[in-house]
């Protein structure tokens, strides 16, 4: 007999464990792995541009299920370079008017550039004032390039989860997600929302999808879901999606049963309910109506489909795949894609600090 043990560094947090059995093998889940990512006043960083995008992005604060309280900031980006105060003199050896009128001329129009950013920074902070009424918001402006503000601005403030529009200005097609969003999607070191806000003067019943593997992303995703304030009637699906049987030859097939495919370990559909009633039960702990469904196919298009048909309003996902080896520095295909594709808002779940690796299995 054999237990599977999570990483030595989050046993210390150990209360109650519980266990599955899969023939001979015994799979030990601790209860830590569902703790809240938000045990102190959650911190969000909104990057707004003025787009219609960026609104919508404000608009989805209120069925995204924030704490009564929190801190928020409000970041605009002019996308333009400020040569520094002293560029006229740096430049004694080429001395020209031509050249100090240039420098003149592009300073002050990126300070004008900046001042309008300014400006919809503030009228971006008393939107989100009036959607999140009881936390402490601010905002700022500043200029460079916007993902890289974004995310310096976030590692700064502390976000835990930084919100963006699913396009920008510059978007040509509404099935494409800006540039900007997907490099601080990427390269977040916290939580992405990117939001699609819905118009609609009564929403409703809320719906939410998570998309669960059994992984300590989709551990994470659960624990960002229960630790939300969801309006009551809220309903949440977690979903599970496994390898179809691929064909190797004719009349054979291959049933996906804890195989390597690709460096990614998958699971079978046992394994899955098992681990899919511990996050249920975390799920209805919190008072969160929640159902666990098992679908075939690739995650990256079930996802998707799902939402779409079952008129989701946000898709949760870890933002990793079970077995990376990676876990803090890359984004998992399937989390790209889906928030690429969904017609709805798609959440993008980091764990708030690095899981440790050592002792993570142990034989007997």
């Amino acid at each position: 007999m054999r237990d599977f043990v999570c990483d030595s560094a989050l046993q210390r947090e150990w209360h109650t464990p519980c266990a599955i059995s899969i023939g001979a093998v015994r799979f030990c889940i601790r209860p830590n792995l569902w703790n809240s990512p938000f045990d102190r006043s959650m911190r969000l960083l909104i990057a707004y541009d003025g787009s219609k995008s960026a609104e919508a992005a404000i608009d989805d604060l209120a069925v995204s299920g924030l704490p009564p309280s929190g801190y928020a900031k409000v970041l605009s980006v002019a996308e333009v370079w400020l040569p520094p105060a002293n560029a006229i003199e740096d430049t004694a050896e080429v001395s020209s008017a031509y050249i100090e009128s240039l420098i003149r001329e592009h300073r002050e129009k990126g300070e004008r550039v900046l001042a309008s950013a300014s400006i919809l920074a503030k009228h971006a902070e008393t939107r989100v004032k009036a959607a999140l009424p009881g936390w402490e918001v601010s905002s700022d402006a500043t200029f460079g390039s916007p993902a890289w503000e974004v995310l310096e601005a976030a590692e700064a403030f502390k976000a835990d989860l930084i919100i963006v529009g699913a396009q920008g200005h510059s978007v040509v097609s509404s099935f494409l997600l800006g540039s900007t969003s997907q490099t601080v999607l990427t390269e977040a070191k916290c939580s992405v929302r990117v939001a699609r806000g819905k118009n609609e003067l009564d929403p409703g019943l809320g719906r939410i999808i998570i998309g669960f593997d059994g992984s300590k992303g989709a551990s994470a995703a659960v624990a960002a879901v229960a630790a939300r304030k969801w309006m009551h009637g809220t309903e949440v699906k977690l979903l599970s999606v496994t390898e179809p049987s691929t064909p190797v030859s004719i009349d054979r097939f291959v049933t996906p049963i804890r195989k390597a495919i690709g460096g990614v370990e998958t699971i079978d559909d046992k394994w899955l309910a098992e681990l899919g009633d511990i996050a249920l039960a975390k799920l209805r702990n919190a008072r969160i109506d929640a159902r666990l469904q098992i679908v075939a196919g690739n995650p990256k298009d079930v996802l998707v489909h799902e939402a779409q048909v079952w008129g989701a309003d946000a898709i949760f996902v870890g933002a990793n795949a079970l077995g990376s080896r990676l876990a803090r520095l890359l984004l998992g295909s399937t989390a790209s894609a889906v928030a690429a594709r969904a017609n709805c808002s798609v959440e993008v779940v980091r764990s708030p600090q690095p899981f440790q690796q050592e002792g993570s299995v142990e034989g007997r």
